[in-house]
């Protein structure tokens, strides 16, 4: 012990945290075009709370999220593509929504990878649902992970970083290999950090297009003429600059914000 500083002690990290510490090293791409975005969520969390007050059942509003999310991208399907070495594009059909799921294990916690297939598809009830489950439900082996990938992410060094260079040569040859463990598009909730502040989340992605829940707060805003107090969302959206441009990233931006904040969606789920 170093007799100049106080007592301290050396716990091993668990083999779920050396997973992701090698897992976050695949994440790509590095060319990100990053937007800061404040988004007006006082219409559906006015439905989603109304809901609630109703019927005793809290509807997802990360899982709303997501649905306006895979809408959005069912519209403009280009900011979900994937470069095939450098003189191609995959563009994939089905909008799989890959979520970091947070869930008690043994007393701790500990965060699961579940991917939403075809969540443009989906009705945001069977968004939310399947949110649920994946909280409570059977616990899936591997964490989500499949098991030849978590044997590998705890190899010893330096066969994992060896590991890691081979499968990022493989994913950048064959897309379909990122997309089948961790969707075409990410989302990550971090809002409970600075609930009732406002703060924007950065988190590394292993997607082409990348959602950051950050915190909400109310604040003034001009409402046809008046000052009013809204609820205020500030929402991270990350893309892949390798695979969209300015000019289409904007015009999708522009379409989730809408769908966002008009909370249509909410009025068949949540009966309003």
């Amino acid at each position: 012990m170093n007799k100049n500083i106080g007592p301290y002690r050396v716990v091993d990290l668990t083999p779920g945290r050396r997973v992701w510490i090698n897992a976050l090293d695949l994440s790509e791409p590095t060319h990100w075009m990053v937007g800061l975005l404040e988004v007006d969520v006082t219409v559906p969390r006015q439905r989603l709370a109304s809901h609630k007050e109703r019927t005793g059942e809290a509807l997802s509003f990360t899982g709303f999220l997501v649905y306006c999310l895979a809408r959005a991208v069912d519209e403009n399907k280009s900011v979900q593509s994937y470069l095939k070495g450098r003189k191609q594009l995959v563009m994939f059909d089905a909008v799989d929504v890959g979520l970091m799921v947070e869930r008690a294990v043994d007393g701790k916690t500990t965060l699961l990878v579940h991917v939403i297939r075809a969540a443009n598809r989906k009705t945001f009830p069977e968004i939310h649902q399947e949110i649920r489950l994946a909280q409570s439900g059977p616990l899936p082996a591997g964490g989500g992970m499949p098991g030849w990938f978590r044997t590998a992410m705890l190899l010893p060094w330096p066969f994992s970083n060896l590991f890691k260079a081979l499968l990022n040569w493989g994913v950048r040859r064959d897309p379909t290999v990122r997309v089948a463990s961790s969707g075409t598009v990410g989302v990550t909730a971090i809002g409970m950090f600075g609930k009732g502040h406002s703060g924007w989340g950065l988190a590394t992605n292993p997607n082409s297009l990348g959602l950051v829940v950050g915190s909400t707060c109310w604040k003034p805003a001009v409402i046809e003429g008046r000052i009013e107090p809204r609820e205020i969302l500030n929402l991270t959206v990350l893309f892949d600059h390798d695979v969209v441009d300015g000019a289409p990233a904007a015009r999708f931006t522009h379409r989730l914000i809408e769908l966002i904040e008009s909370g249509d969606s909410l009025g068949e789920a949540a009966g309003q």
